[in-house]
């Protein structure tokens, strides 16, 4: 009976062996594919940031046929989203040609579902006067993608005709200007501004539909004497009204129209003003390229000896500023320019395929217009620019009829398209999600734009943007910046993030290690066993205190108590340790007694705080104000001013020290005591009975022995505080400066997530590279808990106790 009982108790032991076995190999394997799992998703989410682009050609036809005779001059396409039929949203891409006569042709090009219903209503074609706005109208219900070979609808067609209605005038410049505007030159001299495009609209049972549109904006009679080239007009909301003309002579005559005001109630103008000035001067050679900015105050031109020209104008069109900059060494010859979005920098094409960005900078008491990026290199000259109306991406066709898309900011090549036909024309679509181009055999081509794995476009970010120094428009010389939003040209460079991570990590621990360890080899060799009983418990549990709780301390009141009394902060670093050695001096009188040699088996840390902590800390405090008036002009923060150049802020590294070291301390401390603790009695033994002190053997045998694992604690406390969020996000403010001053804040990678996921779109550059500063905190922490771990090991190992 009893062997059978036996028998039994073995095979039930085995089966809830089996069963633990599995469940705790199940559970760590669970762990470690959890971990992978996170690890695979921030990266997965991170990984289209520097993924290539991706270009689709949606479109490959002939040309329309009511264009097949035609000089085309300019191209331009549209790509909008429509609000499909309960599958999703569909896209509607349009576009239009320009002709010599000035008819612009309007297509629609075939949406990606075969099935998808069109409704259309064409318009003939007439005559777009001043003011007048002509509109055809395509919806869509459905959605999907064509064919490459599929064939376009032509909507219709609108003539653009020149000022005075003469009959066989004829476009001969194009030049574009802000969103679908086009500045038309035509033979006689004239010029009219008109705007074409696709715009959204609702039909009458509410659905999104696309209406096509061609209006005229402004219109300048042909002038008496040399006829023009070249010509650009802008106008903007407040009626102010510009026309550039280049002259055939290589003078430029500036025509500017500006609401004279003064009339009415509401301050109405009663009247236009116009004014005429012509540039005679100041103009090194032949100019080859110009263009304005959006508002008619700054002039660009390029010259066949490679010079750039700009000049800025007053209200009354005339220079009041003038500079001419020798941008190519070789002379070689400008043949484009345009403005890039944001209206601060050029982008210059020239002879020899160069295209480069230029804004101004400023230098000691001036601002100088300079080469700031130079991006990917053309094989032949350069023909026209087509910046991007959303970014800072620009397209560039060379005379080989080879397209490249750039990101001038990040210098990032984005695309290069090269079809088997040169291409003559190209058109970039205001959202930059779409190009349109014309090839030397006079076939269509359209192309969705995109990126790889991804919808959105991510051309800012790039290895250099994020790890490396850029120029950006109106700062001095390169730098590293994380500016997020309220610019237009994000700044996304992790550097001071990153470097604000180790400055917090470094000032916490200089805080942390010195108290965390004294505590540790007092606790374990010098206190009572009573104490430490009592004091470890207590130490630990301050581990599980909020950090929450800690930042929020930190704010209210560590912060502005520090930034009153910071003076007797200092202060105390002098006052301490003068204080201690003067009671050591003291104390070697009092230790003669039985009393005080009572108090040196394990109560020092009474004598201490009530005879060196407490005295120190009130003298620190009495001193302050002398000090103060007596070193630093009675007022230290503006003397860190006038002398330093430091702001001090309330909320900088000094109180994120004490906050993020206070949460520390309970992980370094604990680890060391153990360290320290489990080192074999044997050892501590012989050094005493060879007649070394305590302190002698602490430091001689026990800490050398013990080093293992009070490093692990260390690594440990340092990837803990890398990790701190909320401490840092509460009490650092959040600045990402690269400073090492302890007097102003900073930026952590986790706090930078805390502050920046909640404004950042789904899947936007944004939110990827905040999954990026999660892969480099993962991975930074995990390195740093692994090496913990690895010397824990080694000293579990070497001593066999852990």
């Amino acid at each position: 009976m009893a062997a059978i009982n036996n028998s039994t108790t073995i095979r039930r032991a085995k089966f809830f062996d089996a069963v633990a076995r599995w469940i705790i190999t199940s559970g760590g394997i669970l762990v470690i594919a959890s971990v992978i799992a996170i690890l695979v998703l921030i990266v997965s989410v991170t990984l289209p940031l520097f993924l290539g682009a991706t270009s689709e050609k949606r479109v490959d036809t002939e040309i329309p046929e009511v264009l097949a005779k035609a000089d085309v001059l300019c191209v331009g396409v549209d790509r909008v989203e429509l609000e499909g039929s309960g599958e999703g949203d569909a896209d509607a891409i349009s576009g239009y040609l320009l002709a010599n006569d000035g008819t612009f042709t309007f297509v629609e090009f075939p949406s990606a579902d075969a099935s998808a219903n069109h409704t259309r209503s064409s318009f003939s074609p007439g005559n777009a006067m001043p003011g007048t706005t002509t509109t055809t109208t395509a919806s869509l219900t459905g959605r999907g993608t064509s064919g490459a070979g599929a064939s376009v609808t032509v909507l219709g067609t609108q003539r653009a005709e020149p000022p005075g209605g003469k009959q066989g005038v004829k476009v001969v410049r194009v030049e574009r200007s802000a969103g679908n505007q086009y500045t038309l030159l035509w033979s006689d001299g004239s010029a009219s501004l008109v705007k074409a495009g696709l715009f959204p609209q609702y039909d009458e049972h509410g659905r999104r539909t696309v209406g096509h549109r061609l209006e005229t904006l402004q219109s300048f009679p042909a002038e008496d004497g040399e006829k023009p080239t070249a010509a650009a007009i802008r106008a903007t909301s407040d009626e102010l009204v510009t026309c550039v003309r280049l002259l055939s002579n290589n003078q430029l005559a500036i025509i500017r129209q500006a609401p004279s005001g003064g009339g009415g109630l509401f301050g109405g103008s009663s009247g236009t003003q116009t004014h005429r000035t012509v540039i005679r001067e100041g103009i090194p050679s032949k100019i080859t390229a110009m263009t304005l900015n959006t508002d008619g105050t700054w002039l660009y031109a390029g010259t066949d000896d490679g010079s750039l020209v700009r000049w800025q104008l007053d209200d009354e069109g005339k220079p009041k500023y003038h500079e001419v900059v020798p941008a190519f060494r070789d002379q070689r010859e400008i043949t484009a320019l345009a403005i890039v979005y944001g209206e601060m920098a050029l982008v210059v094409g020239d002879a020899k395929g160069g295209v480069s960005v230029w804004f101004e900078v400023r230098q000691e008491d001036s601002r100088k217009f300079r080469l700031i990026h130079e991006l990917k290199p053309h094989g032949s000259a350069i023909v026209d620019l087509f910046p991007s109306r959303r970014d800072k991406s620009v397209l560039s066709l060379d005379e080989d009829g080879i397209a490249h898309l750039d990101y001038t900011t990040s210098q990032r090549h984005l695309l290069t398209l090269a079809e088997s036909a040169p291409l003559k024309l190209m058109g970039f679509a205001p959202r930059g999600n779409a190009m349109i181009g014309v090839d030397r055999d006079n076939r269509l081509l359209v192309w969705n734009f995109g990126w790889m794995m991804s919808e959105n476009s991510h051309p800012e970010v790039s290895w250099a943007a994020l790890f490396g120094k850029i120029h950006y428009e109106n700062h001095e010389k390169p730098k590293f910046i994380w500016q997020s939003s309220g610019t237009d040209e994000p700044k996304f460079s992790l550097v001071p993030v990153i470097f604000g991570t180790f400055k917090a990590t470094c000032y916490a621990m200089l805080f942390a290690v010195p108290l965390a360890l004294f505590s540790a080899m007092y606790v374990s060799h010098f206190t009572t066993p009573a104490f430490k009983r009592a004091i470890k418990p207590v130490v630990e549990v301050m581990a599980a205190i909020p950090t929450v709780v800690i930042g929020f301390l930190i704010l209210l009141w560590a912060a502005p108590l520090v930034g009153d009394w910071i003076v007797g902060v200092f202060a105390s670093f002098l006052t301490i340790p003068v204080t201690f050695v003067l009671f050591m001096m003291l104390w070697q009188v009092l230790r003669k007694f039985d009393w005080a040699k009572r108090i040196e088996n394990g109560y020092e840390f009474i004598v201490l705080s009530m005879c060196v902590i407490l005295p120190a800390t009130i003298l620190a405090v009495a001193l302050a104000g002398p000090m103060e008036n007596l070193l630093f002009d009675g007022n230290f923060r503006q003397w860190l001013v006038d002398h330093w150049n430091i702001e001090y802020e309330q909320l900088n590294s000094i109180v994120v020290a004490f906050g993020l070291g206070f949460a520390v301390i309970p992980i370094i401390f604990s680890i060391s005591e153990d360290a320290l603790s489990d080192i074999p009695h044997s050892l501590t033994a012989a050094s005493l009975a060879l007649g070394a002190s305590r302190w002698q053997t602490v430091w001689r045998v026990i800490l050398p022995s013990a080093s293992p694992g009070i490093f692990a604690a260390i690594m440990i406390g340092f990837g803990r505080a890398v990790g701190e969020t909320m401490i840092v996000f509460m009490a650092a403010g959040n600045t990402p400066i690269l400073d090492p001053s302890p007097f102003n804040g900073f930026r952590t990678l986790s706090a930078n997530i805390a502050v920046e996921i909640g404004e950042a779109p789904r899947d936007g550059t944004l939110y990827r590279v905040l999954f990026l500063c999660a892969v480099l905190l993962f991975v930074l922490t995990f390195f740093l808990n692994t090496a913990a771990e690895i010397v824990r090991h080694h000293l579990r190992k070497k001593y066999g106790k852990y």
